[in-house]
């Protein structure tokens, strides 16, 4: 397992902290967008999303991400109407929780207002496409996801090349991670995304996925939003409803190379999947140690008696 050189390996967010030294999060995503790439709508409805993220918290979640407009193509959202779907979110899950929230936005006053409402991060999947974005987290001394993605926030992008997948993503958050320091974010600030999926096809992916050590290499805690998404998909010849097995190891090989969050949407697996890994390397206790500490092993399941 590759352990990253962290330049700041605990993050202060607004109500608790991460040692990402020793500690990979998990992102349970909401989306409340009547179009969402895996839920279809289903937490659409404030009551829904709302609901959505604190079961995420209760079934062992460390952070929210809220969105309300999709990365793929599509028409423009008013950023008022975009507000209008996320802060209420954010302000009601503050309300119950001190759970890392973050705003998948790239629009500096949907940002200004997620940030007032309560959020502790702004996810930009657009690499700043609007620079106004970076002052905006300056001010408030937020964090700031810079996300790896070639096309204009929501449209087409046929087609992506790379000559070196790894070579030109590591290159791009490099140069967005000095674009945001020039304008005051601090190290301790900063999230890089390699963007799995995003202006990428299948084999980008998968290499991404493979050679994430190269990402995690920069030095800032790295994200892998592999949940669900259609490389696993197309890999394993799978519908969206039957990709959960295949995210979890997607979401361990990004783990094994350093990553430090993983965003996804099956919450109670991925919690088990990061919990396994952090007591692997000693980073966390098992819940219970019993087997072959005695002279006779208990049964498996103690709780239960057994059947005659």
């Amino acid at each position: 397992m590759y352990l990253p050189d962290l330049l700041v390996p605990v993050h202060q967010f607004a109500r608790r902290s991460i040692d990402f030294s020793r500690r990979i999060a998990v992102m349970a995503v909401i989306n409340r967008t009547p179009d969402s790439f895996y839920d279809a709508g289903s937490t659409f409805g404030l009551d829904e999303a709302v609901a959505a993220a604190l079961r995420a918290v209760e079934a062992g979640a460390d952070w929210v991400d809220i969105g309300g407009v999709p990365f793929s193509p599509g028409p423009e959202l008013p950023w008022r109407e975009e507000a209008e779907r996320v802060v209420p979110v954010i302000r009601e899950v503050r309300r119950h929780s001190d759970v890392v929230i973050s705003a998948d936005t790239f629009h500096p006053l949907v940002a200004q207002a997620a940030i007032d409402a309560g959020a502790d991060v702004i996810n930009d999947t657009t690499g700043l496409a609007y620079p106004e974005l970076a002052k905006v987290v300056a001010e408030n001394d937020v964090h700031l996801v810079l996300t790896h993605s070639l096309a204009k926030p929501r449209t087409i992008y046929p087609r992506p090349h790379y000559d070196d997948v790894l070579a030109e993503v590591r290159r791009y958050l490099q140069d967005k991670v000095q674009l945001a320091k020039n304008v005051g974010i601090k190290d301790s600030k900063l999230i890089v995304d390699p963007g799995h999926d995003l202006n990428k096809n299948t084999r980008h992916t998968l290499d991404l996925t493979a050679g994430f050590q190269a990402i995690a290499e920069l030095g800032y805690p790295a994200l892998a939003a592999v949940s669900n998404k259609d490389f696993i998909g197309e890999t394993l010849d799978l519908p969206k409803s039957e990709r959960m097995l295949g995210s979890m190891v997607a979401a361990t090989m990004c783990a094994m190379g350093g990553a430090r969050i993983l965003r996804m949407h099956n919450i109670p697996e991925s919690v088990q999947t990061v919990r396994l890994i952090e007591a692997a390397q000693g980073w966390r206790q098992p819940v219970r140690q019993i087997h072959n500490m005695g002279d006779v092993n208990p049964p498996a399941h103690p709780e239960r008696k057994a059947s005659a």
